[in-house]
């Protein structure tokens, strides 16, 4: 019983180990540069994954297409054992000896043929032009990989932002209960100097409780909003981390924010996507086209045939093609006319997404001024609700007002402090979404 009890410890010993090292592991120190580095690394998020396999998949069609004006090579060994009715292929002959005739059926022969074949396109227009348009094809990729990078860049930086709200949200949540239990022990202190009243102690109570439940509705929204920081960045939803930013506010540049349009127009990931996806459609056309123009092959085969191997004589075979199309019932002409729709419809994709690139900005850019007065005005009413709070508690002290007063100060102090944080949260807010409309999400993070 003994021993077993010794195996039993020598078992769990070292999950026990790893169990302590895992406690003992340091949460993450997060900010928001390393959060984005994160999510956007090729094993972060989902839709960066997802992207870089559609990159490979981009590569793969151009090669296919490549293949088309390389040369094909191809060996074979065959070794058969044939019989013939000559006269199913119209062999009868007239024996000139009476009483013998031919035989109308031959074999069994053997026939032996090991050969190496290739072919090579010389001129061929419309599979250059496919080439060219996969190329093209494999650039739309690497831009949509780009563009996924911003979008998620912009999703993250949401999600943490979102995440400093909460924590801002909490602190100042703490400081309320912390001046709401400051204020009680005020009143309690009147009441039994025999300058207060019963009320006022009581009035003080309910205050602290509504703070502290504030506080813990404040604790659930940022448990949550961490989760969904976590979920966005494709870690663990057990994995600890400390929120190493605050909520503040960061003046953008006036020079990026006049130039903001023709960055949009340069940096956009998505718009260099769009316009090499044009670039594709517009050559894929142009091969349609080709496919009327004759196009030129050579090929060749070099090869030992014979009824066996130790028989077999040297063959060979080369000599060049040429093709013209002439007329094949419409299908190149409907494909034509396909390929070129395909064509005016992405024209059309992007001149929209050029005119929503204008308008992300405006937007953007409208919102971020509207942002700023807002932290402005937050900044000011929090500075004068914390000296009408001070004022009050004077006069309160100072027996020329009771405690309504001082709730109601304190009330307008928690609401000037929710203010300032969601000034705060709308100008960070209007920040990134001025980076995703100009392209520069990850510049600015920077």
């Amino acid at each position: 019983m003994f021993a077993r009890k010794r195996y039993l410890a020598a078992l769990l010993l070292p999950a026990a180990c790893i169990a302590q090292v895992a406690t003992d592991r340091p949460p993450l120190q997060l900010t928001l540069k390393r959060a984005v580095e994160i999510a956007i690394s090729p094993e972060g998020s989902a839709r960066i994954q997802l992207a870089g396999e559609a990159i490979r998949q981009a590569q793969g069609r151009s090669d296919e297409v490549r293949g088309a004006l390389l040369p094909n090579i191809e060996t074979a060994v065959s070794e058969q054992s044939m019989t013939r009715n000559l006269q199913a292929f119209g062999f009868h002959f007239e024996s000139p000896i009476p009483g013998f005739n031919f035989p109308s059926f031959v074999g069994p022969f053997n026939v032996f043929d090991a050969r190496a074949s290739v072919t090579q396109s010389v001129f061929d227009f419309s599979s250059i032009r496919r080439y060219q348009a996969s190329k093209a094809g494999v650039q739309a990729s690497k831009a949509d990989r780009d563009a996924a990078d911003d979008q998620v860049a912009g999703q993250v930086a949401q999600a943490y932002i979102a995440a400093l709200r909460a924590q801002a949200e909490v602190e100042a949540d703490r400081a309320n209960v912390e001046l709401a239990e400051a204020v009680l022990k005020q009143a309690e202190n009147q009441k039994a100097a025999g300058t207060g009243t019963g009320i006022e102690v009581t009035r003080a109570r309910v205050q602290l409780s509504n703070e502290k439940q504030r506080l813990v509705v404040a604790e659930n929204g940022r448990r949550r909003t961490e989760l969904q920081l976590l979920r966005a960045m494709n870690m663990r939803l057990d994995t600890g981390f400390v929120l190493a930013d605050k909520l503040s506010y960061v003046p953008v540049e006036a020079e990026q924010i006049e130039k903001a349009r023709a960055q949009a127009i340069e940096l956009r990931a998505d718009l260099r996507a769009q316009q090499e996806r044009e670039r594709n459609a517009r050559l894929s056309a142009s091969a349609t086209k080709m496919e009327r123009l004759p196009s030129l092959a050579a090929f060749g085969d070099y090869g030992s045939s014979g009824t066996a191997l130790n028989n077999s004589l040297p063959t060979r075979v080369i000599g060049v093609s040429l093709k013209v199309p002439i007329f094949d019932g419409g299908k190149r002409e409907a494909r034509r006319a396909q390929s070129n729709s395909a064509f005016r419809q992405e024209e059309i994709r992007t001149r929209d997404l050029r005119e929503q690139i204008q308008l992300d900005v405006q937007l953007a850019l409208d919102s971020l001024r509207s942002a700023e007065e807002q932290v402005k005005v937050a900044q000011e009413g929090l500075t004068l609700s914390e000296n009408e709070l001070a004022q009050a508690r004077r006069r309160y002290d100072a027996g020329v007002a009771n405690s309504l007063e001082v709730t109601d100060a304190q009330t307008r102090l928690a609401r000037a402090r929710d203010n300032q944080i969601s000034a705060l949260f709308s100008y960070n807010q209007a920040r990134i979404d001025l980076g995703q409309a100009t392209g520069a999400i990850r510049r600015m993070i920077q």
